[in-house]
């Protein structure tokens, strides 16, 4: 039937087989403002409350929006939509959804504000009131005609108008508009004055300071003189080696004898008696026999030796 564009029975077969899904779609290529109405309530009906909500929207039923959200327990959802479409209504949602939180947090219940409460967190609530009211005298008035697909061109940028700011602009009524600032007097010119410059004072330059004499190094003290070596002992090279050896042997026997006596002498020390026994006396040694000179084999005289 789609494939033939024989929308009737196309129609007829999606309310057959309970097709809200289909009838969705085909209201709304169509245009079809009578059967969108009759689709959101049988789709009511059927627990088909997605597109029972759309339908309604579609057709600008936001009060049945918003009894359905209530009717599902969307309570805070519904409470969101009355706070954009109806305004009127904000407060009786707000009470139900308290009324629900409280059985699980009374302290989360009783922080929800509400305009009747609150009005200073809700400071364009009386324009959103007229707001309200201007829709839906528009929607009541274009409900038997509607609006034409010709007009979408223009009527699409009405989706972008703030109408409360265009009530206050038009200057509604509602609440007072704040008291309009004063703007604060203008200072007077200030006529610029003529000074005189100051002749320029050149700073004194700083004498530059003198610098210090150096200091005269000390001069180096000269060298220490080497010791003289001492003399070596003449040595005769005319006396051979035994006849040197015999000189100093004399002269250190010379040198002893010469020598004087140590002024302070050691004291003598007394003989310790010795406690052992005294040793036996040595045997007298025998004497040797002389020799005589016939010994030797005769007379020997001074030149024999």
């Amino acid at each position: 039937a789609l494939k033939d564009t024989n929308l009737a029975l196309c129609e007829s077969a999606s309310k057959a087989s309970n097709d809200f899904s289909g009838l969705l779609l085909l209201y709304s290529a169509t245009g079809n403002a009578g059967g969108m109405e009759e689709l959101a309530k049988a789709a009511e009906e059927g627990g088909k409350t997605n597109v029972a909500f759309v339908a309604y929207l579609l057709t600008g039923n936001v009060e049945a929006c918003a009894d359905l959200l209530i009717s599902t327990k969307r309570l805070p959802d519904a409470a969101f939509f009355a706070r954009t479409y109806l305004p009127g209504r904000v407060d009786e949602i707000v009470q139900l959804w308290k009324e629900d939180l409280s059985k699980i947090s009374e302290s989360a219940a009783n922080a929800l504000a509400m305009p009747s409460e609150n009005p200073d967190l809700f400071p364009d609530q009386a324009f959103a009131m007229q707001v309200e009211q201007m829709f839906m005298a528009q929607r009541d008035a274009v409900k038997a005609s509607g609006v034409p697909a010709s007009d979408y061109p223009t009527a699409k940028d009405d989706l972008d108008l703030n109408l409360i700011e265009l009530i206050k602009a038009r200057g509604g009524g509602g609440a007072p508009p704040p008291p309009a600032a004063v703007a604060p007097p203008a200072p007077e010119p200030v006529t610029p004055v003529a000074v005189e410059e100051a002749p320029a004072v050149e700073a004194p330059v700083p004498e530059p300071e003198p610098e210090p004499a150096p200091t005269p190094s000390p001069a180096p003290s000269p060298p220490k003189p080497a010791a003289p070596a001492p003399p070596s002992p003449a040595v005769d090279e005319s006396m051979d080696d035994d006849d040197a050896m015999f000189e100093d042997a004399n002269a250190f026997v010379d040198s002893v004898a010469e020598e004087p006596p140590s002024p302070a002498a050691a004291p003598p020390v007394a003989p310790v008696e010795s406690l052992d026994p005294a040793p036996a006396p040595a045997p007298p040694a025998a004497e040797e026999p002389k020799a005589d000179d016939d010994d030797f084999g005769g007379d020997f005289g001074d030149d024999d030796w």
